[in-house]
């Protein structure tokens, strides 16, 4: 259908008009790329990061499902604490394909005179083990011959940290509960080793008659039992490994184990892994919105350069549209060669990064191209450009030619432009959800976006502000201050700028700084106070007096001991935990076996937050005390239902009342507390917390485990010392981090001053025909950008502070210090970048010969 000449005519001009735009982004790209330098590091900066990032989390990914089975130590996997499978149980195991059994807890490895100790994590195995990998030993040999009697000992291997503790070489004997066993080779690697989850000690494998003969295994003590198959190809009702996991779910609806394929090998190692990479990525998302402020500096600075080209194009006849598509074209294949940059940087990060986690991690990088994660790097570089780039661009083209010759020595004011401000807003919006969508927990997602936007907003506030006050302050009778002062609020001047894009960097720096300090006094002093020296566990009920003999005849020494059983959460209200809605922050109460006791009096730690405690002597129907935390995130509240599986039999509860738990206080305490009346026959051993000195610990722990060989003491300032260690190595990692983001506001400095360049230069002549030297002059630009530096590390300061405290007393529900060190660490930082950037930028600008540029005015 014909549309007529007039439609024609137009369609004919829009196609124009884009040649000509095509042609004159061309042309200006042929003068190279000039001042575009700080706008490409910034997109490679930050595209590179979230695009590294990402990669480097799907080859790991990859990584674990290439390895799954290893991982596992089977194509599935059915868990059981406490128990060990029944008769029926066992033979449908048995009948499903090639089974390995095995069997975990904590023990104490003593050495022969019990001279020196060590907690252990004790696994004992079956000849079938490992069903898939090998175990790597030192000196190499095949497991079986390594965990083999020789006249009449049982043979053990270990990991290296065993035999320090103990003062073993290969082939000294210690002991392990009731048994003597030979050191025979040392633990190199196992292939299931993050299947395995959080460890307290070292690990020391056995087979299962040498288990059996450390009399470790007793009702009630915490015994895990792990059975791994290799399935045959095809079974009775099922065909793979998820309908085999359907089939023993509807076969034993009440056994309680926990049932595993290769989809879900290491749940913590990928939970890990995506927390890790979820933090990593929201680094990257704020390196390039940090950036973003150069970005829009470079391309204002551009578009201000170009004024009279602009100008000359328009007295030409060209229009607002035609000028805006020419310099939008010229940008966005800048852009894209900074995003290509940055995609290439960001795809060969697996390659790089291999050799530097080789055995840093149970599994290894399976390297490649993931177009997904390079996908979203590349889309966020996109959106960042047309966030900060749109407002530059498209407010040139309200001004008139003759506005735009006399833009140098009278700037037009650059009004409100409505599809620019469009288009920013619809691309940040885009951005935000491009960052939710894609995150592995969009709740914190959210709160990033929304932290973002308030710390732009807040920055931008604090840079007016300092600009404002640096205009209202008298001035100094000192020329040099005068015109270092003056300088800070000149038009043009980009004193905002710095403190916002310099200020988020170090804001973050501060308030991690304040944060580690802050964990580091609460675990080191306040915590190590009130802590027990050690938690004795796998106490039998008749050891008890023993226990409290030996604890009693310490000096100062007291405990305080409960009854422990350990059980699975299996249903909420009736619905399995699988199918329920459940928080995050909740869902690790789910993951696996808790502890749990019951009492007839409300634990000391404890207040109630909801409802109220049984009497003294209920025998009713089963109640529940539960933490009021995981009832918010499970939905749960007073007179709802609980189900936890204990030894393969379902027990169904009342929630009675809700508490709130200090667990700060690193005493006895419970998410789950039955009442009396239910628990009392289930077989079941004690845990108790010990407070002793130094001093007395050594002798109390010694006495208790050779009297008790079945009784694991854990340290308890070891642990915290640990924690300490892993505090300060995130602290360091999350520094690390951070560096990317003050790199940004580094690069956006770096911009800054380079885009003054021009006025330094104009500024330093005029000033050296008026009888400045160049030394004064140098002192003068050093002072105005050590003011810079210094106010903006006072803004971040103040902030980071606020950030910290809020953090300290909020969620990680500490006291508060304020620490002044790290703040005036990163000041001093804060003060010699801007001076080392300013001076580096000014420095040329000072050498510049007046009589050339008079000449030219």
């Amino acid at each position: 259908m014909d549309r007529g000449p007039l439609a024609r005519t137009r369609a004919r001009r829009r196609r124009s008009q884009f040649g000509y735009a095509v042609i004159l982004a061309r042309r200006e790209l042929r003068g190279g790329i000039a001042g575009f330098r700080v706008f490409l590091a910034c997109l490679v900066l930050g595209v590179g990061a979230i695009a590294a990032t990402g990669s480097l989390g799907a080859a790991v990914e990859a990584g674990i499902r290439g390895d799954a089975q290893a991982l596992l130590g089977g194509d599935v996997s059915a868990r059981l604490a406490y128990r060990p499978s029944s008769a029926a149980e066992r033979q449908f195991l048995a009948a499903s394909g090639t089974l390995s059994e095995t069997a975990r807890l904590r023990a104490m490895a003593r050495s022969l005179d019990g001279a020196r100790h060590t907690l252990i994590e004790l696994q004992a195995v079956d000849d079938a083990y490992p069903l898939y990998g090998t175990v790597a030993l030192t000196p190499p040999q095949p497991l079986a011959a390594a965990l083999a009697p020789r006249n009449g000992v049982f043979g053990a291997v270990a990991e290296a940290a065993v035999a320090s503790r103990l003062g073993l070489k290969l082939g000294d004997a210690f002991r392990i509960g009731e048994a003597v066993l030979r050191l025979s080779a040392i633990i190199e690697s196992e292939p299931d080793r993050a299947f395995a989850g959080l460890s307290f000690g070292p690990r020391v494998t056995i087979s299962h008659p040498a288990v059996a003969a450390t009399g470790l295994i007793r009702p009630g003590a915490l015994v895990t039992y792990d059975y791994r198959l290799r399935l045959l190809p095809k079974g009775a009702g099922w065909s793979d490994a998820a309908s085999w996991t359907r089939a023993a779910r509807t076969a034993f609806p009440e056994a309680g184990w926990q049932l595993r394929s290769g989809a879900d090998a290491s749940p913590a190692l990928q939970r890990l892994i995506d927390r890790v990479g979820f933090f990593l990525n929201l680094a990257g998302i704020t390196a390039l919105l940090v950036g973003g402020v150069g970005i829009g500096n470079a391309v204002a600075g551009y578009v201000a350069g170009k004024t009279a080209a602009i100008a000359t194009l328009k007295c030409l006849g060209a229009s607002s549209r035609l000028v805006f598509a020419a310099y939008f074209a010229q940008i966005l294949a800048l852009a894209l060669l900074g995003i290509a940059v940055g995609l290439l940087v960001g795809g060969v990060a697996p390659a790089l990064v291999a050799p530097l986690v080789k055995g840093l991690l149970p599994v290894s990088l399976r390297l490649g191209v993931y177009p997904l994660p390079l996908a979203i790097a590349g889309l966020c570089g996109v959106l960042t450009l047309l966030v900060f780039a749109l407002w530059p661009l498209a407010a040139i083209g309200q001004v008139s030619p003759a506005a735009l010759f006399r833009d140098r020595v009278a700037p037009a004011a650059r009004h409100f432009a409505p599809l620019a401000a469009a288009g920013s807003a619809a691309a940040a919006l885009a951005l935000a959800a491009l960052i939710v969508l894609t995150a592995t927990d969009r709740r914190i997602a959210l709160w990033y976006v929304a932290g973002a936007l308030a710390a732009f907003v807040l920055f931008s506030i604090a840079g007016a502000l300092v600009v404002a006050a640096a205009r209202l302050l008298p001035r100094p009778g000192r020329p040099l201050l005068r015109l270092a002062l003056g300088n800070l609020h000149r038009p043009g001047a980009p004193t905002a700028r710095i403190v916002l894009s310099l200020g988020i960097g170090l804001s973050v720096m501060s308030a991690l700084a304040l944060v580690e300090g802050n964990l580091g006094i609460e675990i080191e002093s306040r915590l190590a106070e009130r802590a027990p020296a050690d938690f004795f566990i796998d106490i039998q009920p008749d050891q008890l007096p023993g226990f409290e003999e030996i604890v009693r005849a310490a000096p100062g020494a007291s405990f305080e001991q409960v009854p422990m059983l350990r059980g699975r959460i299996t249903r909420l209200n009736g619905t399995p935990v699988e199918a329920a809605k459940v928080a995050p922050e909740a869902q690790w109460a789910l993951r696996s076996d808790r502890g749990l006791t019951y009492s007839a009096t409300l634990p000391e730690g404890s207040r109630l937050a909801a409802g109220a405690w049984w009497p003294a002597d209920y025998r009713g129907p089963p109640l529940v005390s539960f933490d009021a935390d995981l009832a918010r995130g499970m939905g749960l509240g007073l007179g709802d239902t609980l189900t936890v599986n204990l030894l393969g039999r379902d027990i169904t509860a009342r929630i009675a009342n809700l508490r709130q738990i200090d667990w700060a206080r690193l005493g006895i305490n419970f998410v789950l507390v039955f009442a009396p009346g239910t628990l009392e026959a289930a077989p079941q051993t004690h845990l108790a917390a010990v407070y002793a000195t130094p001093a007395a610990e050594e002798g109390v722990v010694r006495r208790v485990t050779e009297r008790f060989p079945n009784v694991s003491a854990i340290p308890v300032r070891e642990a915290l010392a640990a924690v300490a260690r892993v505090v300060a190595t995130i602290g360091t990692a999350i520094r690390l981090v951070a560096l990317v983001t003050l790199a940004s506001g580094i690069l956006v400095l770096g911009g800054a001053v380079a885009a003054g360049h021009r006025r330094r230069v104009y500024d330093a002549v005029v000033l050296k025909v008026l009888g400045a030297t160049r030394g004064a002059l140098g002192l003068a630009f050093l002072i105005e950008h050590g003011l810079v530096g210094l106010l903006t590390a006072l803004v971040a300061a103040g902030l980071g502070t606020v950030a910290a405290h809020a953090l300290v007393t909020g969620p990680l529900k500490s006291e508060w210090v304020f620490l002044p060190a790290p703040l005036l660490t990163i000041a001093g930082v804060a003060v010699l970048l801007t001076l080392a950037i300013g001076f580096a930028g000014t420095w040329r600008a000072l050498g510049a010969k007046p009589a050339a540029y008079l000449r030219n005015e």
